[in-house]
Order: C-alpha cells, then sequence, then structure tokens
C-alpha cells in the first residue's frame, strides 16, 4: 500500500510539473553543524541590512556573514525559536521562557537584553516564543498562551482565548490562529475572530498570504489551500493538493510575481506557480538537501532561497545564471557530451544518452538503445551521432542506430566526404557522401586510442595521446595513413597531457604550459604568438570556440572564456573541481545556452544573465582583534567599521589580526580581496582569496586598515576601513625625552650637587627619623586614649547592667509583695466566709487598707524614677512621643525593656499570661508597629534614637 502511495505521489508530481518553465536545477550549498557549530535544528532566519544573516537555532543566535559563522547563545541557554531583524539593526529573537533583542555597541559586538522583566507580574511564565513578527512600529512574540506586543518600552499582553497556533503579517493586517476562535485579525488594539471556520475543520495554519481581490490565501498544515473572502472559506483545489496534504505543509511564502514557496515536513521545498497551481520546482534529498523537513523559507535580498531544517541549514542559489540539468533526476550520473539537435537537448552520461525539449530542459527522457558510457555528440550533415563505449551510433527517433561495433568510439570530426572517427584502436572513416550514413570503415596504419582529434584539411589530420605525445597525420587512398609523432623534442613543454583542438582556423595544442601552434617551417611547437600574451602559461586542458569567436577552456579544473567583446578572461570559479576531470566537455550552443559536462549532472550557463547579475560586491570587516599576552577585541563586526569606537592601544599590543568578508552568500569562491594598512604600507596587496590577515611587531602610531573585494567579473567594491592607534612605550614619549634631557643636565651638575645632596639627603633621614618617633608616640597616645575609652565604656555598661540588676531586684520585691498582700487578703476573706454569722462589714476598712496597699501609685513613681534615671529618661520619652499611653501601657513598656518574662509581667501587673498578650497586641496597635518589627527591638529603637 505504501509503495502504490509513493507511486501516485510520484505520478502527480510529473502531472503538475508538465507546464513548467524553470530549466535546470539551481546550486544547492549545505551548510552543516561541522560548519556552524549549532544545533541540528534551526527555526527560523532573517538578514540586516548589511547583508548578514541571523538564524534561530537549537544553540542560541547563529550569525553568517558570508564566509564565517558566529554562534551566540542566549543567556538563559534555551532554544531560539525566531528571529526577526528591524531597519535600525536591532535583532529581536523568540526563545524558551524568554525574548528580547541583540544589538551592537560602540564596538560592534552584539549585547543582548532581554524583554520579559517589562512583563507584568502574573504573565511571567510561558514556553516556546514561536514567532517574531514586526508590524506597524511594534514588535509581536507568539507564544502558545500569550502573544506579547513591544512598544516604546512597553510589552502588552494578549492573552489566548483557547491557544495560539500562528501569527503571520500581510499588508492588510496582522493575523493569529487560535484554537478555539479560529483566524483572527489585530484591529483597534484587540483581536477580532474572523474566521471561526477553522476551528470547527480542526485546520493548523501555517501561513497567510494576500490573494487576488481582497482576498486571503491560507496554507495549513495537512488540509492543503484554501482562499478567504468576506469570512467564507473556500478550498483552493489544485492539482498538488492531495500532495501537500501527505507530506503536510510548514510553511509558505510568496516569490516572484505569481509564485508560491511552500515548505513541508517530509517533501523539502517546492515553488508553485500561484495562476495555475502547477507545481514549478521541488528541491529535496534527491536534489541535494540535507533533509526534507523544512521549518521555514526565507529570501535574502540577492534573491537566494534560505531554507531552515531539521537537521542543517541550505541555501538555494535561485537567483544564478548555472544551473544543474540531472538525467534521470539522478544526481550521480557523470555526463560527458551534449548536443542541441532538432530543438532537443541530448546529454551523453555515464549510464546513456538522455534528450530533452531545450525550453524545458528538465524533462528529460532516455533514448533507447544507448545504455552505457557516452563519450561524445556530434551534429554532422543532418545526422546525430553518437561516441558510445560500444561503438559509434546514428540517433535516429530516439534510437541509436550502430555505425561501428566491438571498439569504443571516442568523437568525430567531419571532412568533405568522410565522418572521422577517433577509437579506442586508431581511426575510422563513416562515409557521408549520402543521405544515409554507412558502416565504418578501418584506417590501417595507427592502432593508438585517438580521443583529440581536429582536421587541417581532407589528408592532414592533428591527433594527441596523453602519453605519446602529437601526432601529425597524412591519410593516403582513404584507408592507410601515415604520421609523425611530435614530443617534447619538438618544441612541446611536455610528452605528456597535450590535447590538440581547432580554434579560429588554426591547430591549438593546449598544454600545462599554456597554448602552442605548429611552426611548419621549422618542424617545431612554439607557444601560439596571438594567445600566450592572454593566456601566459596556464595550464590548458580543453579548449573550444563559440559562434561568435570566444574560446571557452578549462584550465586547472575551472572553466572559463576569453571574451573578445569584454577583451578579457572570465572564470567560473563556481565550478571549480565539478568538472570531470581528463573528460572535459563544454558546448557552447549560444550565449544563453552553454552546456558543461560534470561529474554530477551537467552544468548549464546563461552567460549573458551571468555578466548582467552581478552587482557590485560589499566588503564587510568583520573582526578585529588586538594581540599581545591576553587578546583583545577591538571591533565585532555587527556595525560598520567606519563607525567604530575609536581605540588607542597600549604598546604591548603590537600586532593585529583582521578578518573581512563580503555577505554575498555563495558566491565566496568567486571573491578575492585586496588590502593596505596606511601608515605602515601604503600600497594595496595582491589580489587573494583569504580572507584574514595578520600584522604583528607594529611601530607605535596612527593606522587605518582598508580592504576591498572583487568578483570574477572584475567588479570591484569600495572599501571598508578601520581606524585605530598604537601607544608610545613610555620610553618614547615627549615626556621621556624631557626626562633624557633633564638626566643629562643633572649629570653635568652632579659632581657639584653630590655633598651637598648627601648633606640634604643625611637631614632628610633624621627629619623621617623624627617624624617617625612624632608619629609613634601619636599612635601610643591614641591607643592609650582608646583603651581609656574602651574602659570608661566598659565601665558604664556595667553600671547599666547593676541598675538593672537592682530595678529587677526591686520590681521582683513588688512583685513578691504584691503577691504576699493577695495572698493575705485572700486568706481573710476565705476566713471571713467560713464565720457564721459573716463579720465582713467588720473588716472593710482593713481590706480597703490591701487594695491600697496592691495599687501603691508611690512604689510605681519611685520605680519609673529610677528606671528613667538608668535608661535616659525612656519613659518620659514614650510618654512624649505617645501621649495615649496609659500607666499599664508605660508599665508593660518597662517591664518589656528590661526583658522580663510574660510571667513575671502577669505577676506584676496582677493580670493573668493572657491579659499580658492581649495588652502587648493592644500597645502595638497604640505604637502603630509594623508586623514584621518586635516589639522589644521598636522599644530599644526609641531609646537609640533618644540618645542620638
Amino acid at each position: 500500500m505504501k509503495r502504490l502511495l509513493l507511486f501516485g505521489l510520484l505520478w502527480l508530481i510529473a502531472v503538475t510539473t508538465r507546464g513548467r518553465q524553470i530549466s535546470g536545477l539551481p546550486p544547492i550549498v549545505n551548510h552543516t553543524k561541522l560548519q556552524h557549530t549549532g544545533g541540528g535544528q534551526t527555526w527560523d532566519v532573517d538578514t540586516d541590512h548589511r547583508g548578514i544573516l541571523y538564524f534561530a537555532n537549537n544553540e542560541g543566535l547563529l550569525t553568517f556573514n558570508g564566509n564565517t559563522w558566529t554562534l551566540l547563545p542566549v543567556p538563559n541557554h534555551t532554544r531560539l525559536r525566531s528571529v526577526r531583524v528591524d531597519k535600525n539593526g536591532r535583532i529581536y529573537v523568540g526563545a524558551q521562557d524568554d525574548f528580547g533583542y541583540y544589538q551592537a555597541d560602540a564596538d560592534g559586538v552584539l549585547r543582548y537584553t532581554s524583554l520579559k522583566p517589562l512583563i507584568r507580574s502574573g504573565r511571567k511564565e510561558f514556553a516556546d516564543v514561536w514567532n517574531t513578527v514586526l508590524y506597524n512600529g511594534s514588535v509581536y512574540f507568539r507564544s502558545s498562551n500569550n502573544i506579547f506586543c513591544y512598544r516604546d518600552t512597553m510589552v502588552t499582553v494578549y492573552p489566548a482565548p483557547g491557544e495560539w497556533r500562528h501569527l503571520s503579517k500581510t499588508s492588510r493586517g496582522l493575523f493569529a490562529q487560535d484554537a478555539r476562535q479560529g483566524l483572527m485579525q489585530l484591529k483597534n488594539g484587540s483581536w477580532q475572530p474572523i474566521c471561526k471556520e477553522i476551528t470547527a475543520q480542526h485546520m493548523q495554519v501555517c501561513g497567510v498570504l494576500e490573494h487576488e481581490n481582497d482576498t486571503l490565501l491560507i496554507g495549513t498544515l495537512k488540509h492543503g489551500f484554501y482562499k478567504l473572502y468576506g469570512g467564507r472559506l473556500i478550498p483552493w483545489k489544485i492539482a498538488a493538493d492531495s500532495l501537500f496534504r501527505n507530506i503536510q505543509m510548514s510553511c509558505i511564502k510568496a516569490w516572484e510575481d505569481d509564485q508560491l514557496l511552500i515548505g513541508t515536513s517530509y517533501g523539502g521545498c517546492y515553488i508553485l506557480q500561484r495562476s495555475t497551481g502547477h507545481i514549478l520546482q521541488r528541491f529535496s534529498v534527491e536534489e541535494g538537501l540535507q533533509h526534507n523537513g523544512v521549518l521555514r523559507i526565507f529570501t535574502d535580498p540577492a534573491r537566494n532561497i534560505w531554507l531552515t531544517l531539521d537537521n542543517g541549514i541550505d541555501m538555494v542559489r535561485y537567483n544564478t545564471a548555472i544551473k544543474q540539468l540531472l538525467a534521470n533526476n539522478k544526481n550521480y550520473l557523470t555526463t560527458y557530451a551534449a548536443r542541441v539537435f532538432n530543438n532537443q537537448l541530448f546529454i551523453g552520461t555515464s549510464d546513456g544518452l538522455f534528450a530533452a525539449p531545450l525550453g524545458a530542459m528538465n524533462n528529460f527522457r532516455p533514448v533507447n538503445q544507448t545504455k552505457g558510457q557516452v563519450w561524445h555528440l556530434s551534429a554532422a550533415g543532418g545526422h546525430l551521432l553518437m561516441g558510445h563505449h560500444e561503438g559509434a551510433f546514428e540517433i535516429k527517433d530516439n534510437t541509436a542506430v550502430p555505425l561501428l561495433r566491438n571498439t569504443g568510439c571516442w568523437l568525430f570530426r567531419p571532412l568533405s566526404r568522410f565522418i572521422l572517427a577517433g577509437c579506442y584502436n586508431g581511426l575510422r572513416l563513416i562515409p557521408s557522401d549520402s543521405a544515409v550514413l554507412r558502416s565504418a570503415r578501418n584506417v590501417r596504419g595507427l592502432f593508438e586510442s585517438l580521443r583529440f582529434l581536429t582536421p587541417e584539411n581532407d589528408s592532414v589530420i592533428w591527433a594527441s595521446h596523453p602519453y605519446r605525445g602529437v601526432y601529425r597525420i597524412r591519410l593516403e587512398r582513404d584507408t592507410i595513413l601515415h604520421y609523425t609523432l611530435f614530443t617534447q623534442q619538438h618544441g612541446l613543454p611536455s610528452g605528456y597531457n597535450n590535447s590538440v583542438f581547432r580554434i579560429h582556423d588554426k591547430m591549438i595544442v593546449a598544454t600545462q604550459a599554456g597554448a602552442y601552434e605548429f611552426d611548419p617551417l621549422h618542424e617545431r611547437f612554439i607557444p601560439s604568438p596571438w594567445l600566450t600574451p592572454v593566456f601566459r602559461n596556464i595550464p590548458l586542458q580543453y579548449m573550444t570556440e563559440d559562434s561568435k569567436g570566444n574560446i571557452w577552456f578549462v584550465s586547472d579544473k575551472m572553466p572559463g572564456v576569453l571574451d573578445f567583446r569584454k577583451n578579457s578572461i572570465v572564470f567560473f570559479p563556481e565550478l571549480k573541481g565539478k568538472i570531470v576531470n581528463g573528460f572535459e566537455c563544454i558546448y557552447p550552443y549560444n550565449d544563453e545556452h552553454i552546456f558543461i559536462g560534470a561529474e554530477k549532472g551537467m552544468y548549464h550557463i546563461n552567460y549573458r544573465n551571468y555578466l548582467q547579475s552581478k552587482e557590485k560586491p560589499v566588503v564587510l570587516i568583520s573582526r578585529v582583534i588586538a594581540q599581545a599576552d591576553t587578546d583583545s577585541l577591538l571591533f565585532g563586526g555587527y556595525r560598520a567599521s567606519s563607525e567604530a569606537a575609536f581605540k588607542a592601544m597600549p604598546n604591548a599590543y603590537a600586532g593585529f589580526h583582521f578578518e573581512y568578508a563580503t555577505p554575498i552568500a555563495g558566491q565566496e569562491n568567486t571573491l578575492e580581496y585586496s588590502f593596505r594598512l596606511m601608515g605602515f604600507d601604503n600600497t594595496w596587496s595582491d589580489w587573494s582569496s583569504r580572507t584574514e590577515k595578520d600584522y604583528t611587531n607594529l611601530p607605535y602610531g596612527d593606522y587605518t586598515f582598508s580592504v576591498k573585494a572583487k568578483d570574477n567579473l572584475g567588479n570591484i567594491s569600495f572599501p571598508a576601513s578601520y581606524t585605530f592607534r598604537i601607544l608610545p612605550a613610555w620610553y618614547q614619549t615627549i615626556f621621556a625625552r624631557i626626562v633624557y634631557g633633564l638626566i643629562l643636565l643633572g649629570l653635568a651638575w652632579y659632581a657639584y650637587l653630590f655633598q651637598r645632596k648627601k648633606f640634604t639627603t643625611q637631614q632628610r633621614k633624621y627629619q623621617q627619623q623624627q617624624e617617625q618617633l612624632i608619629l609613634q608616640h601619636q599612635l601610643e597616645k591614641e591607643q592609650r586614649e582608646k583603651q581609656l575609652i574602651s574602659l570608661q565604656n566598659e565601665k558604664l555598661t556595667s553600671e547599666v547592667q547593676f541598675k538593672n540588676k537592682e530595678l529587677a531586684t526591686s520590681t521582683m520585691y513588688l512583685l513578691q509583695r504584691s503577691k504576699l498582700l493577695f495572698t493575705i487578703k485572700e486568706e481573710i476573706l476565705m476566713a471571713i466566709k467560713k464565720i457564721e454569722p459573716s463579720p465582713l462589714h467588720a473588716f472593710k476598712k482593713v481590706l480597703r487598707m490591701f487594695e491600697e496597699a496592691e495599687n501603691n501609685e508611690e512604689d510605681w513613681e519611685q520605680f519609673s524614677r529610677h528606671f528613667d534615671e538608668v535608661h535616659n529618661n525612656f519613659l518620659s520619652s514614650l510618654k512624649k512621643q505617645y501621649p495615649d499611653l496609659s500607666t499599664t501601657d508605660l508599665k508593660l513598656c518597662a517591664y518589656l525593656r528590661i526583658n522580663l518574662t510574660t510571667k513575671e509581667i502577669a505577676q506584676s501587673l496582677g493580670i493573668s499570661v493572657r491579659g499580658v498578650e492581649t495588652s502587648r497586641y493592644r500597645l502595638r496597635k497604640k505604637l502603630s508597629i509594623p508586623g514584621e518589627i518586635g516589639l522589644y527591638d521598636f522599644l530599644i529603637g526609641i531609646a537609640d534614637v533618644e540618645k542620638n
């Protein structure tokens, strides 16, 4: 069942891609974890105005300046889920349980600021911030339970009615999906439902885009596309609808004028034509992606497509004039030949011949009877010839018709009556004097493998062998040949790796030391008089010319063209190392169709667009480090180097390290750099692909480091500069020189002043001794005074403790007396009650005397007077501050001040222990004491305030 489903999906892809006009696969650049040192999953990406890219990664914020990756973890070391850069260069990020922004300081170093402290209490608990959106001067951060709006140093919180599941913007507004309310729009500061049908159908929105006629186009995870108009949800039925339902859309993005980029969870990225719904192109693991799970799609200003994946980061260089053609969608097939015939493109591969319409070069079909190694394709007299491992063939009606078997055929060269074929074991002639080609004839006399042939005329043929040399072959009676072998002895730089080609009607030998021609007068080879000034002595492996006379060549595994219109050489470093070494093939059909054989597929160059597509590069200084025992980062690269804070470095920093890059993603190998250090070397350096420069042992002074970039078309950037200063050492300063002069003058007077200086020194020494004695005396005096003060303090403390003991004793005495009087009174009362008749009236006077003794105010007056003497008028001060205090309150304060227990206080006041607690509580209220302050501490504090 799974196989049937897979077959059906593949068939659907084939059907929906029939109408596409995109030809070729753009190069895909893989950025792995080993390169950027971040985590596997990357969730979001954005760029600033200078072209630096910022990625929200599991390990933190990843930055890429076109050459160097940098990882910046967030302070709480959680995963980043979203990132957006505003027009001022502030980088807003959403993490787990945090969100905030990075901003470059004066030294170009990114610093993080969390916005979480701005959230009001009660809303600070949240999980991942999945979306960050810049809209209408505000920044919106979406978590599952809240949407946070940051504007003017304030954060507004929008709680989710159910659960926030999506947040995105269009020019028509800001939209969010809620689990209960469906699709909502922010209007007048509040979220208003605009389509609850999304919730009813259990949809998960993955993107909201503008569509025609006030319609929104909505992409969903598992339900395909819908149009939203007037609150109604209308399915958008396209041929690939079931495909996207199965592989699950994860994100969508508008692209070009009438296209959509669609990221999926299991199928990679698709380009969809919006007007027709047809799939135009697909990027998946089969086309070179690292993973089919696309989390976010981003397009940079250079029209590159960035894909953040479940495992890795990939860039599709969509805006490139160089694209890859894959026969049968297999990127492992090596390609050796190409030819346009009857408006069909034929490419020869290691697995046979394939053909496709020239206008739709993605729909290749195999040619029948061509399985195996195809070496060469040639059009001669209305015939398409194929050199194959099994022989020579003519291609008719999508089928190979054999012309030669039992030996492999390398190539074909047309003569007037024959077609010359270079084979594994010599030459063959194919008669071409009729409309129908006949079988090939053998040519006796040379049985070497001849892979390079070029005719001088019908009877003189030049051939080369990679290990023998160059052959000059003369044909006789069309079946016998005579030859002469030319080697290093005849002027060639070497007997190895020579290849013959016909260029501008001349026989040219491509060698490892440049282009050579044959001098018939001296019967030897000489450097080509007209090509050597251009190519000089660069190694050449392959040469051919186009219809306009431009010479296409391969040098050191890199293709290039000598363009006579520009009068210069244009290299294609994008393809360096990708062509088939030893079996190079360049087929320049016209300016818009240049075909180059490669180890994986075939590359197609639109040379006209290639010359027009490149803008002037921009170079950035990405890092400046001052080197000493401990290195110091002077500049971090996240702002313009001309705006960096000026640094004056100590003389110990005599070494400086500069790093620079051009944020043209994917074109790193097409750039070269030149630099200079004004103040040290005022001339520009030679162009080099290096992206860093070190200087050591720089003398003190002012310096300006400048660097500029140049692409392979000769476009040169404006230079970027960084200015700094190295301070002189202390012995190199003007002050030091003045000191040197003073020392010389001092030496002249030294003899005269020696005795006087000696006397002054002795006098100063005596004075210092006296000062030391005086100082020692003062120290001793101060020490004695401190000891005296300490003794006085100890004495006062002892006196206070003694008086406190007396007060406590007196208080206990009064307590005991009160208790005794109370006991006597109780005993008398009990005795009276036992007498019949009761003589209570006779003892009233006595009982009254007991009560007066218990409530004797004179005891309290005496106690309070002694208490104030000991405690600096504590009770008087307390009464003055709190005049509402009663006598009982003052007694309670005094007893607490001398630290009586609750039981003792109860006995003294004649109340119960619970009564004491109640009195303490009432006293706290009268004194207005806060709950966190103890009553005893408060009373001590009153005493301390009074002392002061």
